[in-house]
């Protein structure tokens, strides 16, 4: 094999001796080493993943070609796959030839074509915090008649961006045709910055729809890992996808069709204490979970910060759709419900079940609402709560009255920081296990239903408690801190964030039993 995906640290010696010839008068190396820095920002260390069986069969074909077009006499390209640290070899490659010239033009030819065409990615982990996917195509296209080598003469390179342009022009011709985007609108959109928060049904066409359209950077905010349950809605995965982390599945999707989009990844939900800080990076966000909890924190940071906000949900057959433009004197989600229902009465899509178009139509939308935002196209910004119903095909639009809602208690900017202020009060405890919650003095309180405690019973003893129980429970049945337990972590968030104003010390399993089940703790 003339191209090697290694795992292990490269035997350069060896390769080097296995590329030697009788007829060889010129030899060339390229080295591409991990640095600590790119483009400003000082990185700890980075991933490669690459898809094997493609990148070995595109990698062959490369090195072969290489041979064929400079004549030369030997090569081979050994390119790291998994974790590398600071100064660890990433790259080598070594060409034999008659004459120098040709193992040098040689040597470049396969370092640049490798870049640009084959499907490896690279995840950079940054010291002050954050990871960042980044696909490998930055590399400048070869000139047959002029391609030579630059920079050090033995080859060598240090591993990293080059800011040459890359070989993989994303092609915009189709939409920079409408006379309402045009290059302009290119450029906008180029500039623009989104962030998009849930990575599940309604998220992956949003982030397929804005990368493919050329959204410049993309934030991306899920904390969950991929399952089986999700794909038949989630088509930005597959199957060899499942129990992966879906910030990673959806940032190297990004990179696949669209590599000159800039991707942030957030594989932890947004807190109440950093959400304003977040928000105010982006110039626009897309909620694109089912969880209520998210959708007001989203609000709330959306209104403090001015940051545009699109919201969408789905029940079933139906969603809902609304666009908060955080302007002074306009709408948002809490003009039209002041206070988040319980979540048992929303369900979710695991709960109520969902055929996979339907939140891919909604999330489709988004995506438009928010392209029309970017480029103030007409319509951009409708204030109206839009009802869908995939069934019959109806589509209507209730008007939200600005004297009402927030407008009584002193308007949203009032409601929006007194509702942030109290979800800083967290209520959400880790733990690696439910004996260590014990250990620590909890008492825990089962709030899922009774038919899922039936089907799922906690290996450890605790008191049960519908959530729809909770208000009337007696208080002298909660003794000293109470750990609230369902299977996501909302029910039990919402029931303690209840029996706190009851004055009750009640704490809620961050994650809920799901996250246990993750970690392989759940006991």
């Amino acid at each position: 094999m003339r191209f090697t995906l290694a795992t292990e640290a490269v035997d350069v010696g060896a390769c080097r001796d296995g590329l030697a010839h009788p007829g060889s008068g010129g030899f060339c190396a390229f080295e591409g080493w991990v640095r600590n820095n790119n483009e400003g920002r000082e990185v700890s260390g980075l991933a490669y993943e690459a898809y094997a069986e493609l990148a070995i069969s595109e990698g062959e074909k490369v090195v072969d070609e290489a041979m064929a077009r400079y004549g030369v006499l030997a090569a081979h390209c050994v390119h790291r796959v998994g974790e590398l640290k600071i100064g660890e070899l990433a790259v080598w490659i070594g060409v034999s030839a008659a004459h120098r010239d040709e193992a040098f033009r040689a040597c470049r030819y396969i370092i640049d074509e490798i870049k640009h065409r084959l499907p490896i990615w690279k995840k950079e982990h940054y010291i002050e915090g954050g990871i960042a996917w980044v696909a490998c195509t930055h590399a400048a296209p070869i000139d047959a008649e002029q391609d030579h080598m630059n920079g050090r003469s033995d080859g060598h390179s240090h591993e990293g961006h080059s800011h040459a342009p890359s070989v993989f022009a994303p092609d915009y011709s189709r939409q920079v045709r409408l006379t309402d985007v045009g290059d302009a609108g290119q450029a906008k959109l180029a500039a623009a910055r989104v962030l998009v928060i849930g990575a599940g049904g309604l998220g992956c066409p949003v982030i397929s729809y804005l990368a493919g359209a050329g959204v410049g950077t993309l934030g991306i905010v899920d904390g969950d890992v991929l399952e089986a349950s999700n794909l038949h809605r989630q088509v930005m995965y597959d199957a060899r996808d499942i129990g992966q982390r879906k910030v990673d599945l959806a940032a190297r999707r990004v990179a696949a069709l669209n590599p000159a989009v800039t991707v942030r990844t957030f594989a932890e939900p947004l807190r109440a204490d950093t959400i304003a800080d977040v928000f105010a990076q982006y110039d626009l966000v897309v909620e694109c979970t089912d969880d209520l909890g998210s959708r007001y924190l989203a609000n709330d940071a959306a209104v403090l910060t001015g940051t545009p906000l699109i919201l969408a949900s789905v029940y079933q057959y139906e969603g809902q759709l609304q666009v908060v433009s955080a302007l002074p004197g306009h709408t948002c989600l809490r003009c039209l419900w002041p206070v988040p229902p319980p979540p048992a009465l929303a369900g979710s899509c695991a709960e109520t079940g969902v055929l996979g178009p339907v939140p891919g139509v909604l999330g489709t939308m988004q995506a438009m609402e928010a392209l029309k935002l970017l480029l103030a196209l007409p319509g951009a910004g409708d204030p109206s709560l839009q009802l869908i119903n995939l069934l019959d095909g109806t589509r209507q639009r209730l008007p939200i009255d600005v004297a009402r809602g927030c407008s009584l208690h002193g308007g949203c900017m009032i409601v929006a920081q007194r509702a942030l202020d109290a979800a800083r009060d967290d209520v959400d405890c880790r733990f690696d296990d439910l004996a260590e919650a014990v250990a620590r003095g909890f008492t825990l309180v089962d709030v899922r239903d009774p038919q899922e405690i039936d089907a799922s019973p906690l290996a450890i003893a605790s008191l049960r408690l519908p959530t729809a129980e909770v208000d009337a429970c007696p208080l002298d049945r909660f003794v000293g801190n109470v750990l609230l337990v369902c299977a996501s972590g909302r029910r039990s968030q919402h029931a303690a964030r209840r029996l706190r104003q009851r004055g009750v010390g009640a704490y809620s399993l961050a994650g809920g039993l799901k996250a246990l089940r993750h970690s392989g703790a759940y006991a």
